[in-house]
Parts: C-alpha cells; sequence; structure tokens
C-alpha cells in the first residue's frame, strides 16, 4: 500500500532546504573570497618578478657595455663579471615594471656574488569586499630576488704574454677566440651574463 505524505511533512523540511542552501552560498562566497585573494597575490608576484627582472637586465646590459668598452683590457674583465665598474642603478626600471603591472616598488641592489636587485611590491588595488572582515583594505605585497649571472670564464694571460693576444672566452654555449685586430663580432649581453630569479614570496597585508 502506498504511504501518503502528511501535510507536516513539506513544514518540515522546508527550513532544513533552506538551512542548506545558506549554508552551499556562504561556502560559495568563501571560496570567491579566497579566490579574490589568490588573484590578488598572483598579481602581486607577477609585479615583483617583472620588476626584480627589469632591474637586473638593465644593468646587465650596461656590465656587458663595460666588458666592450675594455675588451683590450683583459685585466679588466673579471671584476666586470663579477658586477664591478658600473652603479647598479636600475631600480628605476623596476619602478616603471611595477607601475605597468599597477602596484608600488620599492627596490634595492643585493650585493653579494652574484649581484642582483632585491623588490618588494604593493598592489595599488585592495583585495575587495567580500565576507571577510577587512579585506576592503588588505593589499597584496610580495617580494622577489633577481641576480645577474656571468656565464663565461677565461684563464689571465701571463706577464709575458703578447699584447696582441686576447685570453680566449668560454661561454655556456660557445667559445670565442678574440681577434684584437678584428672585434666586429662580440659575444651579446645574454651571452656574458643570465639573469634569473633567486627567491619570491608573496602575502596580504
Amino acid at each position: 500500500m502506498k504511504q501518503r505524505r502528511r501535510p507536516g511533512d513539506a513544514g518540515q523540511a522546508f527550513p532544513i532546504y533552506i538551512t542548506v542552501v545558506a549554508g552551499l552560498l556562504l561556502l560559495a562566497f568563501a571560496y570567491l573570497a579566497v579566490g579574490q585573494a589568490a588573484a590578488n597575490r598572483n598579481g602581486a608576484q607577477t609585479a615583483a618578478d617583472a620588476a626584480a627582472l627589469a632591474a637586473a637586465m638593465d644593468t646587465r646590459d650596461k656590465l656587458s657595455d663595460e666588458w666592450v668598452e675594455n675588451v683590450l683590457d683583459p685585466t679588466k674583465w673579471q671584476a666586470i663579471f663579477d658586477g664591478e665598474g658600473v652603479p647598479f642603478d636600475g631600480c628605476g626600471r623596476a619602478d616603471q615594471l611595477a607601475a605597468q603591472n599597477d602596484a608600488t616598488a620599492f627596490c634595492g641592489a643585493a650585493p653579494g656574488l652574484p649581484p642582483g636587485y632585491t623588490v618588494d611590491v604593493e598592489t595599488n588595488k585592495p583585495v575587495g569586499d567580500s565576507i571577510v572582515p577587512g579585506t576592503e583594505n588588505m593589499h597584496s605585497q610580495a617580494s622577489a630576488t633577481a641576480v645577474i649571472e656571468p656565464l663565461c670564464t677565461f684563464e689571465p694571460l701571463g706577464e709575458d704574454a703578447d699584447g696582441d693576444v686576447l685570453p680566449e672566452l668560454d661561454c655556456k654555449d660557445r667559445e670565442w677566440i678574440l681577434n684584437p685586430d678584428d672585434l666586429t663580432v662580440l659575444p651579446e649581453p645574454e651571452d656574458l651574463f643570465n639573469v634569473h630569479l633567486a627567491d619570491s614570496q608573496a602575502n596580504d597585508e
């Protein structure tokens, strides 16, 4: 025999249904808030990475130019490959790249071997309104360090070496035999130095 549904069953189920729907909506909004924060952090990290790399590449190009200017004086090569001889003033490029990613950069040179730059950024826009209190004024922050690593080594010439001979430059992808009388083809900046990220970290504040 088919059991009849009592009139009160529907009334009792309705509050449960409302509670379940409300819980699902709350969960969905919570996931949305987490997604907003994650997107903001990712944006901050992208800005920090790009800014640090831009600063390091700017100085890499200057180091390469310095090497070209002193190519006939091998006694200065090692200092240049160690990051000496040029000002580490690439933070202007870091500021530009951060601004293009809608963030503000705080940049400084990172001494040592290999040298580079550390950049901290803060997003200009907050995470935004959500069910999580305080996110409307929360800005994501991130940090990145980019270093300039030499790709070439060479054997210094002896004191009695002929002044018309230059050391052979052993780089990662090529050996350069340099002729002092014909320097029309020289390594490019990317042949002499590798610029890469050393570390990074993002958070919300």
